[in-house]
Parts: structure tokens; sequence; C-alpha cells
């Protein structure tokens, strides 16, 4: 099990933080400043930024009736709203700034775009909805479990659900951080299940986590929404969570100066989730890259997967 003490940066008490609501206080664990998460959001900043200092609409708009949202802000205006109603970029300066494209990664041996997608936003609204909820979600996490942890949840879950989007949707390019969000969301559930004994309401915090991600989860299932990105992500945090996120038993540092009454650090059913999420995170992610690298397409393995990602009903269209 993984050792928080490398991962130290300005360690204090538990007990002067109350804001984790269904977590035991009673343990006397230490907490660490966040300061990954921030940079992360400010990262984030920064590159749209960038991408729409590249976009430049005023000047690569063209047509009469096409004209540059906020056009106050010059080259850092928003595209007309019927080809990004999010303020944001046109698809050619995304795609140009390393956008998720299947057929760029597979045949013209991009892999990187798996990874520099989540750092691209396809708008402002896009963007602060997920810097939002990557404050609301990931500081917690980089307070408990320190940044090392909670970097890695984050970059290996970016790149899970890069590989499942890349699988089943490849006609269209893809940014976002989503899928490292859900990824956090996913490692969260695990967290909690894992470490199940030393949390007080824990019905609660269960039903809490599970309709927060429920919800979005149903809402990655409108149009224009890569909701396998969410998924992919998802399940490779929820993975991630019983490898990297397991906490001591309750009592076992107590029993450390008790020599008879000596408690294992973690329990058995600790060391079985561990073993298999992280076998499970290895062959799926192994498994992902050898059939996307192979130009697989996953809808032909699976005929009603697609469902997942766009769910067709009378006001709209898949």
């Amino acid at each position: 099990m993984a050792n928080r003490d490398v991962e130290r940066g300005g360690k204090r008490n538990r007990g002067a933080n109350n804001n984790n609501y269904f977590y035991d206080e009673s343990s006397g664990e230490t907490h660490w400043t966040s300061w990954l998460i921030p940079a992360i959001v400010v990262a984030n900043l920064a590159v749209f930024v960038a991408v729409m200092f590249v976009n430049d609409c005023p000047k690569k708009i063209t047509g009469a009736n096409k004209e540059c949202v906020a056009k106050f802000l010059r080259r850092f205006s928003f595209q007309p709203l019927k080809e990004n109603p999010l303020f944001g970029p046109s698809s050619s300066t995304l795609e140009k700034m390393g956008a998720l494209e299947w057929r760029k990664v597979v045949h013209e041996h991009q892999g990187w775009r798996l990874l520099t997608c989540m750092w691209l936003h396809a708008g402002i609204i896009h963007l602060l909805t997920n810097m939002l909820s990557l404050i609301f979600i990931g500081i917690r996490l980089e307070q408990q479990f320190g940044f090392i942890r909670v970097g890695l949840i984050y970059l290996v879950s970016g790149l899970g659900g890069s590989i499942l989007s890349s699988l089943f949707l490849q006609e269209s390019i893809s940014v976002g951080a989503s899928g490292a969000l859900f990824g956090l969301l996913g490692a969260m559930l695990s967290e909690l299940l894992t470490n199940w004994i030393i949390y007080a309401n824990k019905a609660a915090a269960l039903i809490t986590l599970l309709f927060i991600i429920a919800i979005n989860l149903a809402l990655g299932m409108l149009p224009r929404v890569d909701n396998f990105a969410h998924i992919g992500g998802f399940l490779t945090g929820f993975c991630l969570g019983f490898v990297l996120l397991v906490r001591p038993q309750y009592g076992w540092e107590a029993s450390r100066t008790n020599t008879a009454r000596n408690k294992r650090k973690y329990s058995m059913y600790q060391y079985v989730l561990f073993v298999v999420a992280a076998v499970v995170l290895v062959v799926g992610l192994t498994v992902g890259l050898v059939m996307l690298f192979k130009g697989e397409n996953g809808n032909k393995h699976c005929k009603w997967c697609h469902y997942l990602s766009c769910f067709p009903t009378s006001k709209w269209t898949c």
C-alpha cells in the first residue's frame, strides 16, 4: 500500500478541519495543503486563453451573416453561436491545438492527443463548469491524500477516458477535463468502499456520491456530450481508488503501542480489492490501447454501447 510520507506539504492535524462531514474525526489523521488542484485550474485557464489567441475569430471568420461574439475582445472574441454555442473557438483551432481525433491518433501516430485533449475546452461555459467541479471535488481529495496520488488519478483517469472515447467516437473531435473529473469521482467512491469501517454516516456518504455520479452520467447521454470519456475516466479512477487511496484500519495506530494487541494495518478485504483493482486497471488500459492503435471500432464489438453517449428521443437525434 502507498506510503503518504513522500507527499507531505504543509501537514496539519485533521481535527482542525471539519469540511469532511462524514469522516470519523477521531482517527486523528493528517491532511495536506492543496496546491495541485488550484495549479491545474490556472493551467486550464491559461490554455484556454492561448487557444482563443490562436483562434483569432475576427481575422478568420468569413461571410456576411457570420459575426464573432463579444467583438470587443478582438482576437479573443468567440466563434458565432451557430458554430459554437459554448462561447469558444472553432473546431479547427481545437484540432490544431491538440483535440482528440481518432484518425490522427491511429493513422498519424499522434498518441499525445490522448493527454493534450484534457487540457482543452470547447468554450467558456464548458471550462467554467469543469473547473468549478474540479475545485469542489479535487481540493478535498488532495487535502486528504496529497498531490502525488490525486495527480496520478487525475492524469491516468483522463487517459482512460480518452482511450474509451477514441474507441467509440471516431467521427468527431473531443476535448475537456471531464474524463479526469469523473476519475476523481470514481476514486471517491472506491475510497469510501475500501475504507468503509472508518467512516461515520456511511449510508449518507454512499447515497450522496451515487446520486452525484448518476446525475452526471445521465447528463452525459445528451447530444454533443462525450459520455464515453466520462465512463472511461470513472472506471479508471474507480480502480485507482482501491490502489492509491487505502487507509489503515480504525484503531491500527493505537494498537502499535500495545504489542499484546497488535492489529494489522490493512484488512484482508482491502488487500483483495487492491489486487483485483490493480489487475483490472492494467489489463483494461493495455487492451484498450492495443485495440485503439490496431484501429478497432468499439461499436462493432458492442452494438448498443452508442446509447451510453447519446440516447435519441423525440426532442433530439444523435
